[in-house]
């Protein structure tokens, strides 16, 4: 085993460390308040989750899961309709639509990015109409951090009627030829997953528009459906409130936030520095910044094994996102796949290891992973 203090994936503990007395004094205050739901912190932090992306709207909801299946219930989709989504991502991109009664259909990835293909969406939209379906929205996925190549992807929506949907659990906050992932889409969503790049400490998300007659309905629907006040119902709505406590975390969290995506940078730059000989490292699209959600390398499929086991061994913690598509999953295998099936999907799915990323990764500590990810690479290699 390494002798090197131990390290943390993620550490959120270390962003703790740094943001201090205030978060102490932001939560102590909703608790001496009394108003846990829908506090006067919950629209503060809306209107300054707005203002960072520069987006009209931002509702805050209970996680990102509910925040994509309210939209999709804003919109009325249900059988009978198709939303274009990717398959290599995690499950809930496909899930809420499969639970609104509409079908997922998926389309392949861009192999640089790993985000959606603008040139696969022509085929999913075939598949979508030769299953008879309707197709209404298209769902893009900013994974890892960096933000799906939205021009073509906006003129393919326009040009075929279809609401895009910008999940951006990973990837609020990331800029895109001078557009901030959240202002993007007729719709965009994040998570406040702790592990996200803008976390809370529990469960939380949000949906962000331009459509004041959106953000009203999404208000009303997040609320058990109320009208005027809480006991005047005018629509089948849901629970899915931000609560106060979270709300006053993610204050404190947004305050520092444009910060933490520049320690990102420079993490990830030492990372691509040092390793690109060896890997494929992440592909960044000219004018745009990731916010690193994940630092997400390529090994051969045949090694991935051996090299997460050997940075184990040295006290090097990894993950795999995703190590199988969902069109491959149990739940989802039924659903229509774009054209001749998704052979690049499939395929990073066997190669990608995820390195610890987060904005307090001092340089020795990120030193010594680099050494023991080269020293399991080389190793490799020579035993080959």
């Amino acid at each position: 085993m390494s002798d090197h203090p131990e390290i943390e994936f993620i550490d959120l503990k270390a962003q703790r460390q740094h943001i201090g007395k205030a978060m102490d004094d932001a939560i102590l205050k909703v608790v001496h308040d009394g108003n846990y739901i829908l506090g006067e912190q919950v629209g503060q932090f809306e209107a300054g989750l707005a203002a960072f992306c520069g987006a009209k709207h931002a509702i805050g909801v209970a996680n990102g899961t509910d925040a994509l299946i309210l939209v999709l219930e804003a919109l009325g989709i249900g059988p009978g309709d198709a939303v274009i989504c990717p398959s290599f991502t995690f499950a809930a991109t496909a899930e809420v639509v499969a639970w609104m009664g509409a079908t997922p259909v998926f389309a392949e990835i861009d192999e640089a990015t790993y985000n959606i293909d603008p040139k696969s969406l022509a085929a999913a939209l075939d598949t979508a109409r030769k299953h008879e379906l309707r197709p209404r929205a298209l769902i893009t996925v900013d994974l890892f951090g960096q933000a799906c190549d939205y021009d073509p992807i906006e003129a393919f929506c326009k040009q075929n009627d279809l609401v895009l949907i910008a999940d951006s659990a990973q990837g609020y906050g990331a800029n895109y030829k001078g557009r901030i992932a959240g202002a993007i889409g007729a719709f965009a969503t994040t998570s406040f997953f702790p592990a996200k790049p803008l976390g809370c400490y529990g469960d939380g998300g949000a949906i962000l528009t331009d459509s004041d007659e959106h953000a009203e309905l999404l208000r009303s629907l997040r609320f058990h459906g109320k009208g005027a006040y809480k006991y005047d119902n005018v629509r089948v709505g849901v629970n899915s409130r931000l609560d106060t406590i979270q709300a006053a975390v993610l204050i404190e969290k947004l305050k520092v936030y444009a910060e933490e995506i520049e320690k990102r940078q420079r993490v990830a730059q030492r990372y691509t520095a040092a390793l690109k000989d060896l890997v494929t490292t992440p592909h960044v699209m000219p004018d745009c910044v990731s916010t690193w959600a994940q630092y997400t390398i390529r090994v051969d499929a045949a090694q991935r094994d051996a090299f997460q086991a050997a940075l184990k061994a040295k006290g090097v913690p990894t993950t795999v996102y995703y190590p199988k598509p969902l069109h491959q999953q149990t739940a989802y295998k039924h659903y229509p796949v774009a054209g001749n099936g998704l052979p690049i999907s499939e395929r990073v799915a066997q190669e990608v290891v995820a390195l610890p990323m987060h904005p307090y990764l001092d340089e020795a500590t990120q030193d010594y992973i680099i050494a023991a990810v080269r020293a399991a690479l080389t190793s490799k290699a020579s035993a080959a």
